[in-house]
């Protein structure tokens, strides 16, 4: 098997003095990157950017300062489009943020636009560079409008890909064993896999505890919106010095992570034609040695085949504890999802019809555009019953 990349993202960033600064040259970005609430609360982010000056990327040495680079550039342009609400947006991205956020994206094989990949798994740092990786000791690098609730909306996700990891590693496991015909290796892989699914909802749970569905909704989810398939930017963005016809990039989505993905590879998943081709799209907003494992995967002998041919009782149970964990882990999504859009969104409509509110994400007027979508530009609730539902079809029956 490839090289487990949710596991080899977590083990480069296990250094203890990991980088959360670029090289001096690019010192410009980082002033404007660690001040981003302020400067959007203050309308004074897109002038800043404007005198921004045009920096080279020949400097960036290495993945993880490219990563880092990614991370600060979408950051700094989600806020630059953003900043004024949806009926303030732009439709130019100015050529001294365009040509070097579109540079290191080629580098990194990665879109010009803040992917799941930059909010969360290259957006953390240990407060203690020696205690635990929990909540308690981590804190984001980069940050936008909404807070303590942005930094647990993060932070709690980044706890979901950690809990993941036992199951990553039951994957390569598991395909070995297939490959071995080694059954005990094999039920016991499907037992972790199980397992760790479950904590991975034990983890999610903790988003209830962390972020105030008020400000995800009228705050912080218009920051991880898109270009595709979103009414407030019909016609996508221009990146100015890049190409002059406009392009159209989807906003941050939790389909962006390689888990699920994996996952559904795994267990012989088959969602509906819609649903797969929105996840299939998703992919392309991975990191490229992520996609790759989600890809080797699917190319591996299917699972279901060997445990159904196996005629293995025991295996076929173990089998059926995973299928049923991943859809109560996505049944547990949709209840999150209702809490952080629908019930938000409802409030947010009556708070509107009061008298004396004002304009801009900062203060809180929260984006319509996207009400019944997620910010991936997924229509949100008819996407993830569906996906549930198709998990739970890939039972085996008895």
């Amino acid at each position: 098997m490839a090289a487990l990349p949710c596991l080899r993202a977590t083990r480069d960033r296990e250094q203890k003095n990991r980088g959360v600064e670029l090289p001096a040259p690019y010192g410009p970005w980082m002033e404007i990157a660690h001040n981003l609430p302020q400067l959007i609360a203050s309308h004074r982010l897109r002038s800043r950017v404007h005198q921004m000056p045009q920096l080279s990327t020949q400097h960036l040495q290495g993945r993880e300062e490219l990563h880092l680079a990614h991370l600060v550039l979408s950051f700094i342009t989600m806020g630059y489009l953003w900043q004024e609400g949806e009926e303030g947006t732009v439709k130019v991205l100015p050529r001294n943020l365009a040509v070097p956020f579109w540079e290191v994206s080629q580098a990194l094989g990665l879109p010009p636009i803040l992917s799941h990949a930059d909010f969360v798994l290259a957006n953390w740092r240990r407060k203690n560079p020696n205690g635990p990786l929990e909540i308690e000791n981590l804190d984001t690098i980069i940050s936008l409008p909404g807070g303590q609730s942005l930094r647990g909306f993060i932070l709690v996700t980044l706890l979901v890909e950690k809990a993941a990891v036992p199951g990553i590693k039951a994957i390569v496991q598991a395909i070995h064993a297939i490959l071995q015909l080694d059954e005990e290796t094999l039920h016991k892989a499907l037992q972790e896999l199980a397992e760790a699914i479950g904590d991975m909802g034990k983890a999610l749970q903790r988003m209830h505890d962390y972020v105030d569905p008020a400000v995800f909704y009228a705050v912080i989810r218009i920051f991880l919106s898109g270009w595709k398939d979103n009414p407030a930017m019909p016609d996508g963005l221009i990146y100015e010095g890049v190409c002059e016809q406009p392009m159209a990039f989807s906003g941050g989505s939790a389909a962006q992570s390689t888990i699920l993905h994996a996952f559904d590879e795994l267990l012989g998943i088959r969602h509906s034609q819609e649903s797969t081709a929105f996840l299939h799209r998703m992919r392309d907003y991975m990191p490229p040695p992520h996609r790759a494992f989600v890809e080797e995967i699917h190319r591996a002998p299917s699972l279901k085949q060997h445990v159904l041919s196996s005629g293995d009782a025991r295996l076929c149970a173990a089998f059926n504890r995973c299928v049923s964990a991943l859809a109560d882990f996505r049944s547990l999504h949709i209840t999150i999802v209702t809490k952080y859009i629908s019930v938000a969104a409802a409030k947010a409509k009556a708070e509107r019809a009061e008298p004396g509110n004002r304009a801009g994400p900062s203060t809180g007027k929260p984006p319509s555009a996207l009400e019944a979508k997620g910010t991936g530009g997924s229509h949100i609730f008819s996407f993830l019953k569906s996906v549930r539902d198709t998990t739970r079809e890939g039972m085996i029956s008895a």
